[in-house]
C-alpha cells in the first residue's frame, strides 16, 4: 500500500484539532465520549486522516471498554501493528497502514473467532453509512 506522506502543517490544516491529537501524537479519548462508540449502523470505518477503509460494521461490537471496538480489520493489510510501551506497560498500537495515523490499540480479550478486540478512537474514524 503506498504511503501517505504530509508535512505537520498540511495534517493540521485537514484535521480538527482532536484529531491532529490523535492521529499524529498519538492521543486518546476519554472512555465513553467518541462519537462512535454506541453507534452500531451498517456501514465502513474509514481513516479520519486519508480516507482508506479501516473497518466493517459487521465487525463492531459493544466491548464496554469505553471506545469502539471491532474483532479483526476490514482487511489485514489495513492497519500496521507495533509496541508501544508507553505508560510504563507493553501494548499493541494500531495505526493506519496508509498514512500512519495512531488509531488505538488491540488486545486478545474479544470474542470468537478472532479473540481480538480493536479499540479505536473514534475521532480516528469516519463511518460511511450503507
Amino acid at each position: 500500500m503506498p504511503k501517505i506522506q504530509k508535512t505537520e502543517q498540511e495534517w493540521r490544516a485537514e484535521l480538527t484539532p482532536e484529531q491532529y491529537r490523535i492521529l499524529r501524537e498519538k492521543g486518546t479519548e476519554a472512555p465513553f465520549t467518541g462519537e462512535y462508540d454506541f453507534t452500531f449502523e451498517p456501514g465502513t470505518y474509514r481513516c479520519a486522516g486519508c480516507g482508506e477503509v479501516l473497518f466493517a460494521s459487521d465487525a463492531k461490537y459493544d466491548s464496554d471498554c469505553g471506545w469502539p471496538a471491532f474483532s479483526a480489520p476490514a482487511a489485514d493489510e489495513a492497519v500496521d501493528e507495533e509496541t508501544d510501551v508507553s505508560h510504563g506497560m507493553a501494548r499493541t498500537e494500531v495505526l493506519c497502514a496508509s498514512c500512519g495515523g495512531h488509531l488505538g490499540h488491540v488486545f486478545s480479550d474479544g470474542p470468537a473467532p478472532t479473540g481480538q478486540r480493536y479499540c479505536i478512537n473514534s475521532a480516528a474514524l469516519k463511518l460511511e453509512e450503507d
